[in-house]
């Protein structure tokens, strides 16, 4: 698999990578099977998928023990990504970024993982009672410690924080300027893919101009883009889609027409190539530091996505790509 590059350090990872949340949380708990998703993270790095992407708050901590039984084995095959500054109580999730606690948090994630460093440490969410510069200072003082590798922010909550009339990662940016006078930032990670393009406005060009990786988080629309999803098919009540306005029948039915754009596209690379890797190719496609991280519990799906980082659209993909119907129903 062709590798790309993250921040100053040139950290390299395979191009695409694996999102590990849906293994152990907010996708339908009854089809979540531990012995299925170690084959999946086995087949990942089988395949050159080397990051993988998970957090503290996934499970909560199920998802960084899951893992660890992996890189007990094969430490030296992955590059290991997760997350602090959330916590979750029932039916609430906290933001927490104050420096004991990062410290904390980051030595509970070397035990989970099994693992004496931590190559990207990412920021989950801002404290809204902690300066981030003093989190991130804390952060930064593991790196010196030799416990983490490299530090990335996570903007995926931005929708949540922005201001009437602002651009989506207006936010995210002021915060990364900030950040970044106290210890380089190496990634960011926020959404990004044929439904929910926004991070092209002004993220992504930030990142390119100062050489920071970008994490493409939600690739594949949670779903929707592969083209596998029925509308009017429920979801089982703790999958964060049964809440979700774009993943309601109406909202998916509106919708039909980008998946059947991404296979079209598709046929026209022949006939086992899927909407999915269309989807992946057209992420890729958006710079030479931008690695997506698709979340699957499947090796199957992992094979899939990791043959996208093969596929080669075309400037006629491309405008036919950009040519589609924009998405209908808030993602808020």
């Amino acid at each position: 698999m062709e590798r790309r590059t993250i921040g100053a350090a040139a950290l390299a990872v395979g191009a695409v990578g694996l999102g590990c949340m849906p293994m152990s949380w907010a996708y339908s708990t009854s089809r979540q099977r531990g012995e299925e998703s170690l084959r999946a993270v086995h087949r990942a790095l089988d395949a050159g998928s080397t990051l993988l992407d998970t957090a503290d708050m996934y499970g909560p901590f199920t998802n960084e023990l899951l893992l660890g039984r992996v890189l007990k084995e094969r430490r030296r095959d992955a590059f290991v990504s997760t997350k602090v500054g959330l916590l979750v109580g029932d039916q609430h999730i906290v933001a927490n970024g104050r420096p004991g606690y990062v410290r904390r948090a980051c030595d509970a994630s070397l035990r989970r993982l099994q693992t004496d460093v931590i190559d990207l440490y990412q920021l989950h969410r801002a404290d809204p009672e902690v300066p981030v510069e003093e989190t991130w200072g804390a952060m930064a003082e593991l790196v010196r410690a030799g416990k983490v590798r490299a530090l990335g922010l996570c903007a995926v909550g931005a929708r949540s924080s922005r201001r009437p009339g602002a651009r989506l990662h207006d936010a995210t940016v002021r915060q990364l300027e900030r950040v970044q006078q106290v210890f380089p930032v190496s990634a960011v990670q926020a959404e990004l893919s044929v439904w929910s393009p926004e991070a092209l406005e002004t993220l992504l060009p930030w990142c390119e101009s100062r050489g920071v990786g970008f994490l493409a988080a939600m690739p594949l629309g949670n779903g929707f883009l592969t083209g596998t999803l029925t509308p009017g098919v429920g979801f089982e009540a703790d999958d964060l889609r049964a809440r979700h306005p774009r993943f309601t029948a109406e909202m998916m039915a509106a919708n039909q027409p980008i998946v059947a754009g991404l296979r079209r596209v598709a046929r026209r690379h022949g006939e086992h190539v899927t909407p999915a890797q269309v989807a992946l190719a057209w992420v890729l496609n958006a710079g030479h530091q931008v690695i997506p991280v698709p979340g699957t519990k499947r090796a199957r799906w992992v094979t899939e996505n990791a043959a996208s980082a093969g596929l080669h659209l075309t400037e006629q993909d491309l405008a036919e790509i950009a040519g589609l119907p924009a998405a209908q129903g808030s993602w808020d």
